[in-house]
């Protein structure tokens, strides 16, 4: 069996561990700052065993499933001890710092910039779940500068995981997934903080709250330890998206002032048409 470690072992992390003990030929090992976390693996069998940093050198797969802002760091650590034949890659949701980060290491050869577009509104490795993956997916930026072989070996994994793979510059990605990503996540945080602000009846939120509102609402749900990195790494994204999308809110406010009736229907039916993109990601899938 061949030596797989995880570090990090979170929703991201421990999903993969699982598919992969499924699916692959891989003892699992497992690196935490958290200790309850790695309890909480072992108990649940995500890893077999707990390692430290430091014991990474030998493995034939390393995965980096930490916050984006400490992921530059620890690809480096990892990248200093490991065999020219190990694959290395991260799974974080903004991809040009770390790009940057490593452009210049000795073995940037041995590392893939991933991002799995998966995931809940859950964290902690009670949230990792099989086939999470599945059907989803996964942006590989920068392929160019890793080894063909551990490239071949990165995507073979991926297709184990039952992934479709794009190929993606960092810059891109990063401006990309701040409007379909990062953008959703804020405007889910904001509305639950409208509605805690204004409705101080909770009673009224639970027995009122619709489907609709549930679903809206659902990623306000997630780990902000995990997201306020992501929304500071990707900043200038973030803001320019953010930009946008107030004035978008605004002029929607204004036509309601103004009993705009004809262009509050222009501006939802233009807008029906996200109805046709998304039905054609479905039909892809």
């Amino acid at each position: 069996m061949e030596k797989l470690v995880v570090i990090g072992l979170g929703l991201i992390g421990g999903s993969l561990a699982l598919d992969l003990k499924k699916r692959g030929n891989y003892k699992v090992y497992g690196v935490d700052q958290n200790p309850e976390h790695i309890k909480k693996a072992l108990e649940l069998g995500i890893i077999d065993e707990e390692i430290s940093l430091s014991e990474v050198a030998d493995a034939a797969v390393v995965i980096i499933s930490v916050p984006v802002n400490i992921i530059a760091n620890i690809t480096k650590q990892v990248l200093d001890i490991v065999s020219d034949k190990t694959l290395v890659f991260d799974v974080g949701s903004v991809k040009n710092n770390i790009c940057k980060a490593v452009e210049n290491h000795k073995n940037r050869k041995n590392f893939v910039a991933a991002h799995p577009l998966a995931g809940t509104e859950f964290s902690g490795p009670q949230a990792a779940i099989l086939n999470l993956f599945d059907h989803k997916v996964n942006i590989i930026c920068e392929a160019d500068k890793t080894d063909w072989k551990i490239l071949d070996k990165a995507i073979s994994l991926f297709k184990l995981l039952d992934m479709r793979i794009k190929m993606m510059q960092p810059v891109e990605h990063d401006r990309h997934i701040a409007y379909v990503s990062h953008l959703s996540h804020i405007s889910s945080f904001m509305l639950g903080k409208t509605v805690l602000q204004i409705e101080k009846n909770e009673q009224a939120i639970f027995d009122m709250a619709s489907t609709g509102f549930a679903s809206t609402v659902r990623l306000a749900k997630s780990n902000a330890d995990t997201w306020a990195p992501i929304f500071l790494e990707n900043k200038e994204n973030v803001i320019r998206s953010l930009d946008e999308y107030i004035k978008n809110l605004s002029e929607f406010k204004t036509l309601i002032e103004n009993a705009d009736d004809n262009g509050l229907r222009v501006i939802m039916k233009d807008t029906n048409y996200i109805k046709s993109i998304l039905n054609g990601i479905k039909e892809n899938d």
